[in-house]
């Protein structure tokens, strides 16, 4: 099975509809709405740019937030709009609705080398319904304005959605620079990673990973746990969390990781020390304590020191390291050490290092590292998760020639 490449399109005089995913983040309570973070912006310019330069002109479409298949202020795109002609140093025509009349006006009258962006297909209902003829039926006016299909969303090839997997059904289409890389390197972390393996898992809650925890206890050599979601490991060892973020209900089954770890020849690495809060605010006072020490009362809201040197240690003795979820709550500078730690572990490696996008991926940007000296930053979450698990992503597999 092989997926075509840009390279295979022969573009040029012709409209191409590219599938991105600008669903960045904004300032909160700024008014007019200022976007806080444009990674995902960005990423997709490389592809942008060969179509254009390729003498294609560029419809884009993608989602921002859950407007719930309707319109809303908070979600328009047009911010959007202005971002991406700041970087593309060109001006990107902005369509206020999906597929209606605006849109049909300034598709057909898109000439060679503009750029269009549509506002967000989420506005339309259609996009996520789990009714296949309701997608289909959107992905028909998507796929009338356009003679290919460029994938280039990877944030969005684990949903099945119209604008991701069904328009790739009626049109010629490739893969986007952005999804190729994502590709290439999901495949190898699968299915040949250099040796030792390390993934390091962080964030909030375990049951958001339970399936790419089960799966990656046969794949790699050590499991690092750090974030919220060590409270759960630590307190199925019989350790006491304070008020830190727990899930009693998953006790038993990360017992049941601990012993497929052991089964499996798996090390898994828990933080032995945590900067614990009485509050959970960026001035709330703190201190480092042993995870024996953890009082009723405190939060646990970072790794703490002896734990970074620990992680560090094995990430810089691994080749391959996967990296998905903060350490802690890495937005208040008294929590954001654990982060930095693994962050600045990962830089100095001359092994593969791969961030799994979404809080890690804003992570690095928050923290001004350089993005340069990771092997690749996705800029899929919950994609990145699911191709960790062994999953079938079906806006990658629609896009396959068989």
């Amino acid at each position: 099975m092989t997926i075509r490449s840009l390279s295979d399109l022969d573009v040029a005089g012709r409209r191409v509809l590219v599938r991105v995913d600008f669903n960045v983040p904004f300032k909160k309570g700024v008014e007019p709405r200022e976007i806080s973070d444009d990674g995902r912006i960005r990423a997709a310019l490389p592809t942008i740019s060969h179509l254009v330069e390729a003498g294609a002109s560029v419809v884009l479409a993608t989602h921002l937030g859950r407007p719930k298949g309707e319109p809303a202020a908070e979600f328009t795109l047009e911010p959007v709009a202005v971002r991406l002609g700041e970087l593309l140093s060109a001006k990107v025509i902005y369509a206020t609705d999906v597929t209606g009349s605006d849109a049909q006006l300034k598709v057909s009258n898109l000439q060679i080398g503009e750029v269009l962006l549509l506002e967000n297909v989420r506005f339309d209902p259609r996009e996520t319904s789990k009714v296949a003829t309701e997608r289909e039926a959107l992905a028909k006016e998507l796929a009338s304005f356009a003679d290919f299909f460029v994938s280039e969303g990877f944030g969005v090839v684990h949903r099945e959605q119209a604008s991701v997997t069904d328009v790739a059904k009626l049109l010629p289409h490739a893969a986007g620079l952005l999804v190729e890389a994502e590709i290439r390197v999901f495949k190898k972390l699968l299915e040949d990673p250099d040796r030792p393996y390390t993934v390091v898992l962080g964030g909030s809650k375990v049951s958001d990973k339970l399936g790419v925890i089960s799966h990656l206890l046969t794949k790699v050599n050590t499991l690092i746990v750090g974030g919220g979601m060590c409270f759960t490991f630590l307190k199925a060892q019989g350790h006491e969390v304070g008020n830190s973020l727990l899930e009693m209900e998953q006790i038993e089954t990360v017992k049941g990781f601990l012993s497929s770890a052991i089964e499996n020849n798996v090390k898994v690495l828990l933080p032995v020390d945590i900067v614990v809060a009485d509050a959970f605010a960026a001035d709330a006072n703190h201190k480092v304590v042993s995870i024996q020490n953890i009082e009723d009362g405190w939060i646990g809201l970072d790794i703490g020191p002896k734990s970074c040197e620990i992680f560090t240690d094995a990430i810089s003795t691994s080749k391959t390291v996967v990296w998905n979820g903060p350490m802690g709550v890495f937005e208040m500078e008294a929590f954001a050490a654990g982060t930095k730690a693994v962050a600045n572990a990962m830089t100095q490696s001359s092994a593969m290092t791969v961030v799994g996008g979404g809080d890690s991926a804003a992570a690095v940007r928050v923290l001004k590292l350089d993005e340069n000296k990771f092997t690749h930053i996705s800029t899929g979450g919950g994609a990145s998760l699911e191709f960790l698990e062994g999953k079938t992503l079906p806006g990658i597999a629609v896009l396959e020639d068989k």
